[in-house]
């Protein structure tokens, strides 16, 4: 969304309606798109309860909401094979913990319940 806000030109509100809009999570990607650099800490993201956090080299990736923590350093492994989670296990509690809160922020937990089809039918 912030990089959206940014390209548009736009001012993100801080009402609507007199009801007030949590605050803009993020930062804008524009820098990155002139190659400068991001000055963030981590990037943050989470899509249908796949979710992952990104910090420089390192990258922690959990495939569905169910599924346990993964480490990468896709610097080494840019096909992220070796999941280094065994290995570096402090490196991937402290990045759970940011992405967790984060996530509480942000207010994606917990995870929507996917909906049924309408007019589906079971055979």
């Amino acid at each position: 969304m912030a990089t959206c806000v940014d390209l548009a030109g736009a001012a993100y509100p801080a009402e609507f309606s007199g009801e007030q809009i949590r605050p803009l999570e993020g930062k804008s990607l524009v820098p990155v798109f002139a190659n400068q650099s991001l000055g963030r800490e981590a990037i943050y993201w989470e899509h249908e309860g796949n979710r992952a956090v990104r910090m420089g080299d390192w990258k922690l990736v959990a495939k569905g909401r169910n599924s346990d923590w993964e480490l990468y350093n896709v610097a080494a492994d840019r096909s992220e094979l070796n999941n280094l989670v065994s290995t570096h296990p402090e490196r991937a509690d402290t990045m759970a913990a940011l992405w967790l809160a984060y996530a509480e922020r942000a207010q994606v937990l917990p995870y929507p319940e996917k909906k049924a089809k309408k007019n589906s039918k079971r055979k």
